[in-house]
């Protein structure tokens, strides 16, 4: 007998544009959600024009949007608020990412919203919260990492501070924070709760990611320097290294076996009790390592350190992931007509590609029939600029 996908019968509207939001929704969708973006009329979500562009529509919006339909609803027009409120009365989750105040003051806070359908789970994802001086403070996630001080972690002793490459306050502090809460909200709905508003903030969840450098802090009363924390750059068993061709292996044997390993495959069993040596005996450590690295191509270290053991594993450009052989093996990576998709980090028997990224406003027609609206009526309510 084939099973029901977790989340089949779960419908989540999604007013949320660019990336954190619509991550969130992703994760729910891939789960089996009936996840429906509410989009501005004529221009929606603003990541659909971010080029490159494929077939009109960008590559990097599809690459967050499979599994979803799309609707185009005015807000600011009553029509649009009366047909917005016939869906929440018929929806589960409501994901929103606007500044604090923005839904009540279209009417459509969570006040209202609650009325409307009592069991309606209303997430909020913003910047710093809906609460606090930063509440209507505009920001990106360069700026919540800042504040959270991971951003201060990523550096080298003598460079300076540089952005990180990933989304790490958007997806995980927001996006994956708030699906999380979504779905612990659903649970207690389903067990006879009542619904419920969730305050998801970027900042709040990007710095329940540095707990533990944190505790170190204050439990030892002082700083690390850049590059001096344990894991960026302090001890020579965890870091990145530099090859005789310009490209790096990383080395993460924290744990006393893997670095006994490690010093056995290199043919240095003499520095197996440096491992955790402190002031010039590992700044020693590091410089011989450092020498080691550079004899040799990132290849053929990788080739000779390719062990379950050694914890070493070469660190590859964007364009060389997908043929990674775990990549290949576990089809992380596939491209099809709408573009690259990666798949979900979670694996399930019953799958996950069902619907392709959706045009804007592609599901006008059938989401809205499912409230009343006549097929007749479509073109009457796009001319008055309600869709």
């Amino acid at each position: 007998m084939k099973l029901a996908m977790p989340l089949s019968g779960i419908r989540v509207l999604d007013l949320t544009r660019l990336l954190p939001g619509p991550f969130c929704s992703l994760l729910l969708a891939d789960l089996g959600a009936d996840v429906i973006k509410v989009e501005e009329p004529g221009r929606g979500d603003y990541m659909r024009w971010y080029p490159p562009l494929r077939d009109g529509q960008s590559v990097a919006f599809n690459a967050i949007n499979r599994n979803k339909r799309s609707i185009t609803l005015n807000l600011k027009s009553e029509r649009g608020k009366e047909l917005f409120l016939e869906l929440v009365k018929g929806a589960d989750v409501l994901l929103e990412g606007n500044r604090p105040g923005v839904m009540d003051r279209l009417g459509l806070g969570w006040d209202v919203l609650s009325k409307a359908n009592p069991e309606l789970v209303m997430c909020a994802i913003t910047g710093y919260g809906q609460a606090g001086p930063y509440r209507d403070r505009a920001g990106h996630d360069l700026n919540y990492m800042a504040i959270a001080g991971a951003l201060s972690l990523n550096s080298r002793p003598g460079e300076p501070i540089h952005p990180l490459g990933v989304q790490v306050a958007d997806l995980g502090g927001g996006a994956q924070s708030a699906a999380i809460a979504i779905l612990a909200a659903l649970v207690a709905v389903q067990r006879g709760g009542s619904g419920r508003y969730l305050d998801v903030s970027m900042l709040d969840g990007a710095l329940t990611w540095l707990a533990s450098p944190l505790a170190l802090v204050e439990e030892e009363g002082r700083t690390p320097a850049h590059g001096g924390h344990r894991l960026t750059g302090l001890y020579a068993c965890y870091r990145v290294y530099e090859c005789a061709d310009g490209r790096f292996m990383s080395v993460g044997a924290l744990e006393p076996k893997f670095w006994e390993a490690l010093c056995g495959a290199l043919g240095r069993p003499d520095l197996v009790q440096e491992q955790y040596a402190e002031g010039e005996r590992q700044e020693r450590l590091q410089r011989e390592l450092e020498g080691i690295f550079k004899s040799r191509g990132r290849d053929d270290w990788a080739a000779e350190l390719d062990g379950p053991e050694l914890c070493c594993e070469p660190v590859l450009e964007l364009d060389e992931v997908a043929s990674h052989p775990q990549v290949k093996a576990r089809r992380l990576i596939e491209v099809q007509p709408t573009g690259l998709e990666i798949a979900p980090p979670v694996r399930i028997r019953e799958g996950w590609r069902t619907l392709p990224p959706p045009r804007l406003g592609e599901h006008n027609a059938e989401i809205l029939a499912e409230v009343g609206v006549e097929p007749q009526d479509l073109a009457r309510l796009a001319e008055s600029g309600v869709l």
